[in-house]
């Protein structure tokens, strides 16, 4: 909202300059975000009397005039100007006098000496208008400072309201709130009721109480709609943002600003019975004042008389409605809406107006008389004219209600932390005009009826801060107990997983967890991915699944930009549809860490020859992180996976996760080049770190023996290592896989798997019976379990 700072201190006048008046506005919660001047900064210029004209002896477009500027002798003066005529007044800049970008100096213009300027709207930084001079109005004193006349040492003010503060989308509101910041009274234009002169009206209908539950409505006849509008109007008007158009039109509007009541003036020639307040009919069409016509939908509501629609109702009047500077009679309308009615309307419709700005941000509904009677009171000074009585039309049970709000006062001064007592609390109150009334210990407070944003207490307490201000609210320093919390030794935190597999030679990246359907078909096997109903972008329809999706999307990116070697690594959060889940119910938001190794499996140098990371580099990167945990993995199928390159990963027995190369298909179609390797597992996983436990130095010789197992070739080695580590005796204390071998001397269907046996006591040398027995103990499991042989 832009409004004029010295139109606002003519309704309150505190002893700030423009900054502090500013900077009080803002700290109120009007949040001032620009003050610029009036108009640009010039001196010496005064209001000139163009006495004659004579064609330049030597220039055919330039004129030699005799000015009188209130200097006691007439001024030469040499002007372009096409509009210079004698008699007019106009601005004229002294010999001296600063103009926006160039001073006035005495000059000869083709041999004719020129002791000033007659100056256009351009030339004072006015306007963009330089087809003529500005014409100053007939009464304008002669040598009177041309600033002092137009008003100029002013400033605009533009501020910024948040939507529950309709109320002051006005002057009066912003007034109302300066005066009570500053304490100071308040000056309102006298508005008394016009007494009617003539018998003239206009029944009204309300067959919308809901939607329009007051109208109010005035005939006023003989009017001179083709009266100039007062300069002091004009230029309120067009610092508040306004172009002039009309006296009536430009009354209308300045009412509109003034008080925030809209008003719209009808042609009462063109109305034809009474005046409607209704919805739209099917199929109804309406021709608005921008020349457009639009398609009336069912909800709208309307200004209708009995013959045609006149307009939007507190949007925009009909193209038909609006009063003509032939216009004689015309019919003032002013009416509370009800915010639902307006709110949404003119944006559907491809359109916003003042109206419906402050329509569907609430109006005070007390307001409509008062602004009749006030615009009734400017076109009877301006237009003249003959008023009638004033018709009211109104469904009292429509009408907004302004419920009592308690307030604690103890609650306020514990929500503040300012010691306010109660006697400070109802004055602070009742200078923004709330009805206080106290009710023992409590305040019950009633808000005007312009005040849509009162309703529950922390509304009233908001006021207090706001009219304490929020600069002199205490800032004391912050203050708590810090307890050292207890951290299990066998836990480790996020951080740390981090580092241990940046450690490891990876970077960390963060994806989105909104990702495209499409990948989380093909990636996560996930049909039916939890969707998102208002996504940011069409390919980020869908929560992931799986951390999977968004490392092979980023490894895409690195190919395009020929990295050749990426090792990256995520930990996130992954969302999966889940009935039971707790504590979001019907959704598991599990974290999960995620590893991806692509190209070669070190980076290029001469100690060794080149190779692409495979499997087991990925693997030993893994039993790595979860040390000393031991994981196993066994063959499994994953959708992301090649269904021969990929296993499970589980601890305890339990499945934790992923590993594998990523399958050909995907690699084909997401332009992957060489296959990369990924894991992923649950965090928890991650997290456990399992105490050292003691074990007392032996000093005596370990004894280690192999043994070589032919076994069915579709056993994995890791199912026969857990099974001889079950077996083995008390002595036994590490066994190792240390050959697999296929080929000459074993059937095609058969392998060789050769373990090492380390075997030790701490206090004594063992003997060859029972280093004998216990491998052969780990034979016999072998066998039993896997069917195995030992080889020769």
């Amino acid at each position: 909202m832009l409004f004029s700072e010295q139109w606002l201190r003519t309704l309150v006048d505190p002893a700030l300059d423009t900054e502090g008046l500013g900077h009080l506005l803002t700290m109120a919660g009007l949040e001032v975000e620009e003050i610029k001047p009036a108009a640009a900064a010039f001196s010496s210029v005064v209001v000139g009397h163009i006495l004659s004209t004579e064609k330049h002896p030597d220039a055919d477009r330039l004129k030699v005039c005799q000015v009188d500027a209130g200097q006691g002798e007439p001024l030469q003066i040499v002007c372009g100007a096409p509009n210079a005529e004698a008699g007019m007044k106009v601005p004229c800049a002294l010999v001296g006098a600063r103009l926006p970008g160039f001073e006035i100096k005495k000059a000869k213009l083709r041999g004719v000496a020129s002791f000033g300027m007659l100056c256009s709207a351009k030339e004072l930084g006015l306007s963009d208008d330089h087809g003529g001079l500005y014409r100053l109005s007939d009464d304008a004193p002669v040598g009177q400072d041309v600033r002092e006349l137009l008003d100029l040492n002013d400033a605009i003010i533009e501020i910024s309201l948040t939507p529950n503060r309709a109320d002051c989308l006005s002057l009066i509101g912003v007034a109302r709130e300066v005066a009570a910041l500053t304490d100071l009274p308040l000056t309102l234009p006298a508005i008394a009721p016009v007494p009617p002169t003539i018998d003239a009206r206009r029944e009204v209908v309300l067959d919308a109480p809901a939607a329009c539950p007051r109208f109010c409505g005035r005939i006023i006849e003989g009017v001179d709609a083709a009266a100039s509008t007062p300069e002091w109007m004009k230029r309120r008007l067009e610092r508040s943002g306004i172009r002039s158009i009309s006296a009536l039109v430009d009354i209308t509007n300045y009412v509109m600003l003034e008080l925030g009541q809209p008003l719209h003036a009808y042609d009462n020639a063109h109305l034809s019975g009474a005046i409607h307040a209704r919805l739209a009919a099917p199929g109804e069409k309406l021709l608005l004042l921008n020349e457009q016509t639009i398609d009336l939908d069912a909800d709208t509501l309307l200004i209708a008389d009995e013959r045609n629609v006149l307009g939007m109702a507190g949007i925009m009047g009909g193209e038909d409605s609006g009063v003509t500077l032939t216009t004689r009679d015309l019919f003032l309308e002013a009416a509370f809406f009800a915010p639902e009615a307006i709110a949404g309307r003119a944006r559907e419709y491809g359109f916003s107006s003042d109206a419906s700005h402050r329509f569907e941000r609430g109006v005070d509904f007390a307001l409509s008389p008062v602004a009749i009677e006030r615009a009734t009171q400017l076109i009877l000074e301006i237009c003249g004219g003959a008023p009638g009585p004033v018709t009211v039309a109104e469904s009292v049970a429509d009408l907004p209600a302004r419920e009592p709000v308690v307030l604690r006062p103890a609650r306020a001064r514990k929500l503040l932390g300012i010691a306010l007592d109660d006697d400070q609390i109802a004055s602070l109150l009742e200078r923004v005009h709330l009805d206080v009334r106290r009710d023992g210990d409590t305040f019950i407070v009633t808000p005007p009826s312009y005040r849509f944003d009162i309703e529950i207490e922390v509304d009233l307490i908001e006021e207090l801060v706001r009219l304490h201000g929020y600069e002199k609210l205490p800032a004391p320093a912050p203050q708590g107990s810090l307890a050292m919390l207890d951290k299990p030794e066998d836990r480790r935190d996020l951080w740390q997983v981090r580092r241990l597999v940046a450690d490891r030679d990876f970077q960390e990246v963060v994806t989105y967890a909104f990702i495209e359907d499409a990948w989380e078909r093909d990636l996560c096997g996930n049909e039916a991915p939890i969707r998102l109903a208002n996504p940011i972008a069409s390919q980020m329809n869908v929560m992931r699944s799986s951390l999977i999706p968004g490392l092979v999307q980023a490894l895409t990116v690195n190919r395009k930009r020929q990295s050749t070697r990426v090792r990256i690594f995520e930990v996130g959060r992954c969302f999966v549809a889940d009935a039971d889940a707790q504590p979001v119910p019907g959704y598991h938001q599990p974290v999960r860490l995620a590893l991806l190794a692509a190209g070669t499996a070190a980076p290029e140098q001469w100690g060794q020859p080149g190779r692409a990371v495979d499997f087991f580099d990925l693997k030993a990167d893994v039993e790595a992180l979860l040390a000393p945990v031991a994981a196993r993995f066994a063959a499994a199928e994953h959708p992301a996976l090649h269904p021969g390159r990929s296993a499970s990963i589980s601890i305890d027995g339990e499945p934790v996760g992923y590993i594998g190369e990523i399958h050909p298909k995907w690699v084909q179609k997401y332009d992957l080049g060489t296959a990369p390797i990924v894991c992923e597992i649950e965090a928890d996983a991650a997290l456990a770190a399992r105490l050292p436990e003691y074990a007392p130095i032996s000093r005596q010789p370990a004894v280690t023996r192999d043994m070589a197992l032919v076994l069915d070739h579709g056993i994995d080695s890791a199912s026969v290592l857990a099974a001889l580590e079950a077996a083995a005796a008390p002595i036994v204390r590490a066994i190792e896989l240390f050959d697999v071998y296929q080929g000459k001397g074993i059937d095609p269907d058969k392998k060789s798997l050769a373990f090492r046996v380390l075997m030790q006591d701490t206090q004594r040398t063992l003997e060859d019976a029972e280093v004998d027995a216990a491998v052969a103990a780990l034979v016999q499991r072998a066998e039993a379990d896997f069917n195995a042989r030992l080889r020769g």
